[in-house]
């Protein structure tokens, strides 16, 4: 028997918070059903993603902080 999965199973999978069992039986019924591999696989997308995002202030905003610094 398959179990159903939500979104947040998934989303604990590709962040590998689940347990060893969890992740063979998702990767089971993600072979199972077609649906669930394209969701999961669009949430690994995502999470690659958010990974290489890098976020940094720009250096108008890093001069003022260090003028204010000085002041």
């Amino acid at each position: 028997m398959i179990k159903t999965f939500t979104e947040n199973d998934l989303i604990r999978y590709v962040y590998g918070e689940i347990s060893e069992n969890e992740k063979t039986e998702i990767e089971n019924a993600a072979v199972c059903d077609p649906e669930m591999d394209e969701e999961l696989r669009f949430l690994k997308s995502i999470y690659q993603d958010l990974n290489e995002l890098v976020i940094a202030p720009s250096e108008r905003v890093i001069s003022k902080i260090l003028n204010y610094s000085i002041s």
